[in-house]
Parts: C-alpha cells; structure tokens; sequence
C-alpha cells in the first residue's frame, strides 16, 4: 500500500493562482509513487478563491478544500489544515499558494523523509528581486528573532516544509492563541534536516506580508518563545535610575560647593520627556505579555470551519 502525502497551502485571494498551482502539483507528483491529497485552506478570501476551488475539486478527486468563516491569518489556517488531515496521511507537506514555494522541491522533500527525518524544511536563497527595504526588514527579522527568542533561527526559513504524521500529531496539541509555527515546529525537535531553493517568481497577486505585517509577525514571534525583552525593560530600568541617582548626587555636591544650583529647563523639560517615552516602552513590552495572557485565557478557537468537502 502507498503512503499518503497531504500538501495543505493556505489561501487568500489566490484565485489567480490555484489553476496554475494545481497543475504544477500535478506534474511534479506524476513520477513519485504516493497518494496525495491536495488540501487549500481558504482564509476568507474575497475573491473567487472559494467557488474555483470548489469547481476544481470536482474536476480532480485528490483536490479538496476548507473554507474558513473568516480570515483568521496565515498561521491559523496552516494550524487548521493540518488538523484536519492528521489522522489520514503519513506526511504533511505545507506550502503557500503563490507559487513562489516550488513544487519541483517536493521529492526532495519526500526523499529525506523516507531517510529518516520527521522534519524536512527549506531556506529560501536570496531572492534579488526584493525591494532593499524588504532585504533589510527580513534580515532586521531573523536578527532580532536570534538574539531575544531561546530558539534559534536559519535565515530564509518559512512554512516550506515536510512534517511526518507523528510531529503533525504533536502539533496539533499547541492551542496558543498567537501562533508562531516556524517556532514551534524548531522548538518541537525530533530529527531534522535543511534542504535550499531558490524562489520562483510571484505567478500572480500581491504580496501578503506588508512590512509593518512583518514587523507585527516579529513580535509575535519574539514573545511567542522568550521572555528576554521583559528581563531587557529591567535592566534598562535598573540602569538609568543608577544613573540618574549618580548624576543627582554630582548635581547636589555641585550646587553645595559653588552655592548656586544649575538653570536649565530646557534639559529637565528634556530628561523627563526621555524618561516618560522610556515608562510607557517598558509598559508596552509588559503590556504585550499581559495581553497575550489575556487573549489565552479567553480559550477561543484558533479558526472556525464554514465548509469543507474533505472526507
């Protein structure tokens, strides 16, 4: 009997895209001797992306869908593929549907899976055809991510990958409300292995991840997996009140051995602007985890199914 291989892509707005991604899939799946399933996870998208995908899963048995009651972001819908077709399959490849994630690397993919490793991920070379702000804001990511989260982070890594239906079986236990499956997928371990691409171009569309998407998606990720930046707002704290107190003493043996004390609004104006904006930075860093405990508590669904013709 074949093994089965379900490839989840999670889809907003593609309905430019799946025509051409589907056959692409069913190209590269010709010579390669599994059963695969073929499973797009509509995150509410407002275009046609739905009603294509409900005609091409009646054209090809193997195509199924998911319709999400409404758009609950990339990560949730990845999460709610993946849940889906857990019990039913040996393997879940996950890509995303602009055809920018080649599906010519998939028997790579499987090809390691078969040596052995339950996870096999990709890191995407340099793509030159990126703005410099969107180099800059990608590399300004993985710096950051490496240097305040506990885990660490390859550059060029995204939700390109091959999961063995064990990890997908673990993963599917997370319920956090703010997922970060990059992470999570790294923090989870078992036996893993890198395999390098290079991009193709964007078939069609825009891309999704705005650099202030991005820059949101950093912080997520950050105290998604480390409480660094709070221990950081402590030492920073610590820091300027030992020298604030080093320049009031200067200040009071000043003013007691010249007999006068030292004008100046401007900089005391000036100091306690610095101070105030540097109060509510650390009260945001607080904020964001007193927040993120706030929305877990609540325990709501990371997404909501509106449809779906998996069976």
């Amino acid at each position: 009997m074949n093994k089965s291989i379900a490839v989840v892509i999670p889809s907003y707005n593609e309905a430019t895209n799946i025509d051409v991604l589907i056959h692409a899939l069913n190209e590269t799946i010709k010579n390669v001797n599994y059963t695969f399933k073929f499973v797009f996870v509509d995150d509410g998208s407002s275009d046609k992306t739905v009603e294509i995908l409900k005609e091409k899963s009646k054209e090809h048995q193997h195509v199924f869908y998911l319709e999400l009651s409404r758009n609950f972001g990339h990560q949730n819908a990845l999460k709610a593929g993946i849940d889906l077709v857990k019990n039913d399959v040996d393997a879940i490849i996950s890509m995303d549907g602009d055809m920018q994630h080649p599906p010519k690397i998939i028997p790579k993919l499987i090809e390691k899976w078969e040596e052995g490793f339950e996870v096999v991920y990709t890191i995407r070379g340099e793509d030159k055809k990126l703005s410099f702000i969107k180099n800059k804001t990608s590399n300004l990511f993985y710096s950051l991510m490496n240097k305040l989260s506990d885990i660490k982070f390859e550059p060029g890594t995204a939700d390109f990958r091959l999961i063995d239906k064990k990890v997908a079986q673990v993963f599917s236990d997370f319920t956090e409300n703010e997922l970060f499956i990059r992470g999570i997928i790294n923090w989870v371990g078992f036996k893993q292995f890198a395999v390098h691409y290079e991009p193709n171009e964007r078939y069609s569309g825009k891309s999704k991840y705005t650099v202030g998407r991005m820059m949101r998606f950093a912080v997520q990720g950050i105290t998604s997996f480390s409480t660094k930046p709070l221990s950081m707002a402590i030492i920073l704290g610590v820091s300027l009140s030992l020298m604030a107190f080093i320049f009031y003493i200067a200040y009071v043996l000043y003013s007691v051995y010249y007999g006068h004390v030292i004008s100046g609004w401007a900089s005391v104006i000036t100091t306690v602007v610095f101070f105030g904006g540097l109060n509510l930075v650390v009260l945001g860093i607080i904020g964001v985890y007193i927040g993120k405990l706030f929305m877990q508590s609540k325990g709501r669904p990371n997404y909501l199914i509106s449809s779906t013709n998996y069976k």
